[in-house]
């Protein structure tokens, strides 16, 4: 009878899809941080209430769900992949962002594309979900390739070159093939992705853009679908956590794309996590790590990545201009802090793996959660200390003796004449 709970689902979800688009978001207008926050703290809302029903249906053994889990495994197991998929959209945000920037799509035109994109990105993950469990049940070798595959990707996006500034679209294979197909306008038709010019159906650059969206996401799922099932092999749970990681996107794509940029760390925070579920799909049919250990390990990875973003050299104005030293001083700090965070979030693993009582596992995590504080305030004194004796520490003078880039010699100029004699 789980085929019940399934449609019942799917409808709720095209409930809320239809109240979205249908209703509150029907005319194309742009949409602001405030109202975008204001929409992310909603979805983000209906998902922890979503979270306290999956905890009642399979406490309750609803339609034959809780055969495995209980109902706290079952809500612990489902906010945990729902953070993880959460997390690692912000990576699929950063992207969009490049997109619509090398497309130029209007900003009122980008919920329509976002709106059909996270539409075609909720039937492919469903299918690659169903897919993916299938092969996991019936082929237990598929598992290695999943873990091989994130630890691949997690290298990828760690010696890929950071100052690429955009996508090449002409280069995009999503892009070659559709041009293959439809002949091109020479500009955007307000809200259509295809007209009718010369007797012939072209298409806009707006659909160009869905269509690297929906590529793109495409790539995505190759990697956050085999995460989800590091933390369960319940399709019903990885199914619904990915849904509602993704119904916030829209949401979530207006409130933090322009700010995104402004935590250089955090993509990096993302290799690491990639990485840390890489090894435990690997491991997965050796050792299961409990799924506390991996809520703490996701959201630790994300926190350093933030704080270490936010770290500044005590004084410094957001809107200070370029300064190498200064910038020296910061990089080395945020490294510094990484690296004892990251001591200090293994040991706290730890502690929470040899499965003593929760009383334990609640001060291991208090007191994790104030050594990050003290590293933090000791490694920003760091930085003001270094980038104090960086300004103290005087130039030095150019000699006769220094060479130019020419290779000439550079002479000091020669003594000004004294002054001529006052009259009188």
């Amino acid at each position: 009878m789980t085929w019940l709970l399934w449609l019942g689902f799917v409808l709720l979800v095209l409930l809320l899809v239809a109240i979205d688009l249908g209703v509150l978001h029907r005319r194309a207008e742009v949409m602001t941080a405030t109202s975008a926050l204001r929409w992310t703290g909603v979805w983000v809302a209906l998902s922890l209430v979503f979270n306290a029903v999956v905890y009642v249906l399979y406490d309750q053994q609803v339609l034959g769900l809780g055969q495995e889990l209980d109902g706290e495994q079952a809500a612990t197991l489902y906010f945990t992949a729902y953070l993880l998929e959460k997390s690692l959209s912000l990576d699929n945000i950063f992207v969009i962002s490049l997109v619509f920037a090398g497309f130029q799509v209007p900003a009122k035109l980008q919920h329509r594309v976002l709106f059909w994109g996270i539409l075609g990105a909720l039937v492919l993950r469903g299918g690659m979900i169903l897919g993916g469990l299938t092969l996991l049940n019936q082929l237990s070798w598929t598992s290695y390739a999943f873990g091989a595959l994130l630890l691949y990707t997690s290298y990828k996006m760690l010696t890929e070159d950071d100052d690429e500034e955009g996508v090449d679209l002409e280069k995009n294979w999503w892009v070659r093939q559709a041009r293959r197909i439809f002949p091109l306008t020479d500009g955007f038709r307000g809200e259509r992705y295809f007209v009718r010019e010369g007797g012939k159906m072209a298409a806009t650059p707006l659909f160009l853009a869905l269509v690297v969206v929906e590529g793109s996401d495409v790539m995505f799922a190759v990697d956050s679908v085999p995460a989800v099932f590091t933390v369960t092999n319940d399709p019903f749970i990885a199914f619904t956590s990915n849904v509602f990681a993704i119904l916030g996107l829209r949401a979530l794509y207006f409130a933090v794309a322009a700010v995104l940029r402004n935590f250089r760390h955090l993509q990096t925070s993302l290799v690491f996590l990639l990485a840390f579920i890489g090894v435990k799909m690997t491991v997965i049919h050796h050792y299961r790590f409990p799924a506390v250990v991996s809520l703490c390990v996701i959201c630790g990875i994300l926190a350093i990545g933030i704080l270490a973003s936010l770290l500044r050299v005590p004084g410094t104005p957001k809107d200070a201009p370029a300064d190498p030293n200064r910038d020296h001083t910061q990089a080395r700090g945020a490294r510094r802090f990484a690296s004892l965070a990251g001591v200090t979030l293994c040991i706290v693993c730890v502690v929470l793996s040899v499965g003593v009582d929760p009383q334990a596992q609640g001060l291991a995590v208090a007191g994790g959660v104030t050594a990050w504080l003290t590293e933090y305030a000791s490694v920003r004194h760091w930085m003001g200390r270094e980038h104090r004796l960086t300004q103290s520490t005087p130039p030095v003078p150019p000699t006769s003796s220094d060479q130019g880039a020419s290779g000439e010699s550079v002479t000091s100029p020669p003594p000004a004449p004294p002054p001529p004699p006052s009259a009188g």
